[in-house]
């Protein structure tokens, strides 16, 4: 499956409603190189006001539901598009990461369609799948952290030369 259609609609919308997000988890490592797969997208964003009005926004322009699976124990508010299957997590605290400005000073901003949208440092998703411990993490890790290993290894290469 390609994700590019969904990550173009993705970061049009975000842009749109100018809610500044950054992917997170299996997505971003996957943009990152790692060799993993999801069915969702999931963000961190800061908890706000305003935000959760944009959030409320972003869910209208990709025709979905915004719904709060774990409430009240948790601040994960998820988009879910009936039509296409599409979920969008979106969190405001997420274990290993200290905050969402020390998120983003990692982070990388690539375009989909023309559209930023800022992806997770592979660092911040192993550190934080590395928290988590949930067995679905331990099992991507060893892969995440090899394709890490192996990204410095290229970059500290590429240094010498």
């Amino acid at each position: 499956m390609n994700a590019q259609p969904f990550l173009t609609a993705i970061a049009n919308a975000l842009r749109e409603v100018g809610l500044e997000a950054i992917l997170v988890g299996n997505a971003a490592a996957a943009l990152q190189g790692a060799p993993v797969t999801t069915l969702d997208f999931d963000f961190m964003f800061r908890k706000t006001p305003t935000n959760l009005r944009k959030l409320k926004k972003l869910a209208r322009r990709l025709n979905g539901t915004i719904l709060k699976p774990f409430y009240p124990v948790s601040d994960l508010y998820r988009i879910a598009v009936e039509d296409t299957g599409l979920q969008l997590d979106f969190l405001s605290a997420m274990h290993g990461i200290s905050s969402f400005t020390s998120l983003r000073s990692h982070a990388q901003k690539v375009a989909f369609g023309g559209a930023p949208m800022w992806i997770a440092s592979l660092e911040d998703v192993v550190a934080s799948k590395k928290k988590l411990g949930r067995p679905r993490d331990r099992a991507v890790l060893d892969i995440l952290e090899k394709t890490l290993n192996e990204k410095r290894k290229a970059k500290n290469k590429k240094a010498q030369a």
